[in-house]
């Protein structure tokens, strides 16, 4: 499934945001942050990465349904997408 470049706008906005943070991530641990402030922002990066992912399965299950009606989905196919971000 191919999804419409403007579908994916507001995903790729948040994982550009969230390389962002990962990339503070990283200065923290080279300048020898806290351990428990570097966990707190890897969490907030791996979040941000997971709602991504459930935004990417959303949209396409929603472009799905509006271009081909309930009986073009794959629900296997969906399930197994979404579940691989479980």
């Amino acid at each position: 499934m191919q999804l419409e470049p403007e579908a994916v706008k507001a995903v790729t906005l948040r994982m550009k945001r969230a390389h962002g943070h990962l990339a503070s991530v990283i200065r923290m641990l080279e300048e020898g942050a806290e351990c428990e402030d570097v966990i707190t922002q890897l969490a907030a990066v791996n979040k941000a990465l997971s709602r991504s992912g459930y935004a990417l399965v959303a949209t396409g299950l929603q472009q799905c349904l509006t271009t081909g009606g309930p009986d073009s989905v794959d629900t296997k196919k969906m399930e197994k997408l979404f579940l691989s971000l479980a």
